[in-house]
């Protein structure tokens, strides 16, 4: 979540989250503040501070494409060349302020979500109330084709402006004609100018790929018609709009973490995307993301109860809460089957949630990497929905100045796990066990992560 002008409403929504994690972990499962602990099957290759341009702000997501890695920060981003993940270097960095840099990549364009009011849409702008109408909220665009320099060329307004961002290509002859851009964005208020409730909406960006200085919101699907969940007991924020949306476009669906609600959609027509499956679950206070397995038979969506800011990896608040749930698909209906939490207990100066992961691709298995903030992140299995175990995990101890922070996504990239740490930079893990040894035979040549694709499938 975003830790700008939502941060208000969402510390106030936590406080009784924090209130819950009060019970202390054993000391003796506590790594020595500041250390590097992993499972014997994981192994540390290489951590990179963060660029002197952006090293006072956060890293958050992170994109791949080629030997090239692009990690978004809170005041911009950096391209990194990993071609050789043991000696991986930072190439360049952008200066462009605006949390929270969700970033994702196509062919040479570089997409970035701004989810903070500025004063205009320029990298030279500052913070600015979004009750002011001229503030500026939206995505902006980036040519990437020279590493080196990347050029800014575009931005989008959008209302509430950009949480999360999703690139969805289009269909038959209009995939090498547009990407689309799914912009989730939430908590209107009356006094924002460009964000009033209801926003039971996302917006959606059309971007022509020959002229991408021409992209435009084409149009603004109101997805929850009759409302959203509001209502629900222990809810971080109520239903309006989405987290985040997770699409699997070969088959025409998409997942949408939508704040109170877990839902499925039909994006067959991509300008008008219809839920068609709806869940809520009383042991989930924020819908933060969604993951498919392979097979699109599965959904795992993640809670992030207490907004990231909350130690809620221990004991009082339990294993069924800040966690992942899984569903298998059946008939096009969600079918709840397990909880999974990491197992090991974290400090209550570490906060500590289920937060952004990807598959491993390792055919006919269900596994997955994924971050939890000062817990550092997991391999996970759920093949057997019913019963998923973690296999391997690289955390680091609390940190000794009792500041948070911790590991914002981590992803599976051709033979490596790349992580963004808020405070530590870029970290690359390598995971050797036999449950994911097979996914060294898969390559691919791009990964954005909420824009799913079948094992090897797919280039631009």
């Amino acid at each position: 979540m975003s830790l700008t002008r939502r941060a208000i409403a969402v510390a106030a929504a936590a406080a009784a989250a924090l209130a819950l994690a009060g019970a202390p972990a054993l000391a003796a499962d506590i790594p020595p503040a500041d250390t590097v602990v992993t499972s014997p099957n994981v192994s540390h290759v290489l951590n990179i501070p963060k660029p002197a341009p952006i090293a006072g702000t956060i890293n958050t997501d992170i994109a791949f494409q080629g030997d090239y890695a692009y990690v978004g920060n809170y005041g911009g981003f950096s391209i990194y060349d990993i071609r050789n993940p043991k000696k991986a270097k930072a190439v360049s960095s952008v200066v462009c302020p605006g949390s929270q840099m969700d970033v994702s990549v196509y062919g040479n364009l570089l997409f970035g979500a701004v989810d903070s009011p500025r004063s205009d849409d320029s990298c030279n702008s500052t913070g600015l109330p979004a009750t002011e109408e001229r503030s500026w909220e939206g995505v902006r665009i980036f040519d990437i084709s020279d590493k080196a320099n990347p050029r800014y060329i575009k931005s989008v307004e959008t209302d509430c402006g950009s949480h999360t961002l999703t690139l969805v290509p289009g269909k038959g002859r209009d995939r090498d004609r547009n990407v689309y851009v799914y912009v989730s964005s939430y908590l209107p208020s009356a006094t924002f100018p460009d964000c009033r409730p209801p926003h039971d909406k996302i917006s959606i960006i059309k971007v022509p790929l020959k002229d991408p200085a021409s992209a435009s919101v084409a149009a603004t699907p109101v997805v929850f018609p009759d409302g959203g969940n509001e209502t629900q007991p222990g809810l971080l924020l109520p239903t309006s709009g989405c987290h985040d949306i997770t699409v699997y476009a070969e088959k025409d669906i998409a997942a949408g973490a939508c704040m109170g609600d877990g839902v499925l959609f039909d994006i067959s027509d991509r300008m008008n995307p219809v839920i068609t499956a709806r869940t809520t679950d009383p042991n989930f206070a924020f819908w933060h993301s969604a993951t498919f397995n392979n097979d699109a038979t599965k959904v795992v969506f993640t809670d992030e109860l207490g907004g990231g800011g909350a130690a809620t990896c221990n004991a009082t608040v339990g294993p069924n809460r800040g966690a992942d749930a899984i569903y298998d698909i059946v008939d096009g209906e969600f079918v709840f089957k397990s909880y999974f939490k990491i197992p090991r207990y974290q400090a209550d100066t570490e906060n500590c949630v289920a937060h952004n992961g990807s598959l491993i691709p390792v055919k006919g298995k269900d596994i997955m990497v994924q971050a939890w903030y000062m817990g550092g992140l997991s391999v996970w299995d759920f093949t057997d929905s019913a019963n998923p175990r973690e296999i391997g995990y690289f955390e680091r101890g609390p940190r000794s100045d009792g500041s948070g922070g911790g590991i914002w996504s981590a992803y599976y990239y051709n033979g490596y796990i790349y992580a963004a740490d808020f405070n530590e930079g870029f970290d690359i893990v390598q995971i050797k066990d036999p449950l994911t040894d097979g996914a060294k035979g898969v390559r691919m040549d791009h990964l954005n992560v909420q824009t799913q694709e079948s094992y090897g499938r797919g280039r631009h």
